[in-house]
Parts: C-alpha cells; sequence; structure tokens
C-alpha cells in the first residue's frame, strides 16, 4: 500500500509558476514510477508527465512540454512538478499517481496507475 498526498496548489497569474509536491509512503518509493494527472471541471483526467524509477526518463503531455518539469528525490520519498508560464487552461486539480511496482516506464492511462493522492486545486487566472 502506497499513500500519496499532493500539496502545492495555488492561485496564481498567469504566466506565474508552481511547484507541486508529491509525498509518499513505502519503504520502496525507489521501485515506483510516478505521474502526475489533472482534472479540470467537466473533463477527464489527463495525463501531465511521468518520470520512471529504474533510469528517471520522462515524458510529458504536449500541452505542457517545455513549460513543465517532473522530478523527484528517492531519499526523501518526493515527486515534483514544476510547472511555468502558466495559463488560464492549466486550471485543474492536479494529481500524483503511481504504477505499480516494477513498470519502468510512465503512462498515458490513468487505469494503469495503482495509487492515487487526493489532489490539489490549481487556478490560474487571466
Amino acid at each position: 500500500q502506497v499513500q500519496l498526498v499532493e500539496s502545492g496548489g495555488g492561485l496564481v497569474q498567469a504566466g506565474g509558476s508552481l511547484r507541486l509536491s508529491c509525498a509518499a509512503s513505502g519503504r520502496t518509493f525507489s521501485r515506483y514510477t510516478m505521474g502526475w494527472f489533472r482534472q479540470a471541471p467537466g473533463k477527464a483526467r489527463e495525463f501531465v508527465a511521468a518520470i520512471s524509477w529504474s533510469d528517471g526518463s520522462t515524458s510529458y503531455a504536449e500541452s505542457v512540454k517545455g513549460r513543465s518539469t517532473i522530478s523527484r528525490d528517492n531519499a526523501k520519498a518526493m515527486v515534483h512538478l514544476q510547472m511555468n508560464s502558466l495559463k488560464p487552461e492549466d486550471t485543474a486539480v492536479y494529481y500524483c499517481a503511481c504504477r505499480p511496482p516494477g513498470y519502468y516506464s510512465g503512462s498515458f492511462y490513468p487505469d494503469e496507475y495503482r495509487y492515487w493522492g487526493q489532489g490539489t486545486q490549481v487556478t490560474v487566472s487571466s
């Protein structure tokens, strides 16, 4: 069982930055591929970014590529999402998630992640 707790959301003006963090429980955090998803009102949950446990390789949605950076600190069992040049369309609840242990790569599909946090609200004003 893994518990994930997100933090760092808030209200920011367009063009601003936020750094989301996700704290994970569990002794084998370093073996989990981690991801960030977001869900806006009335929309499906969508992939944002992922980072592999094995080599730290990353993947991003086209909508955030070049503006966001995912990183992880295995010693602290944390994963971060740095978001820059925020746009109003980035407004959503952001969720941290992890795949079952041993999966090397991230996935665009929410169903392929086993554990989820409760989410943190990001609101970008125009």
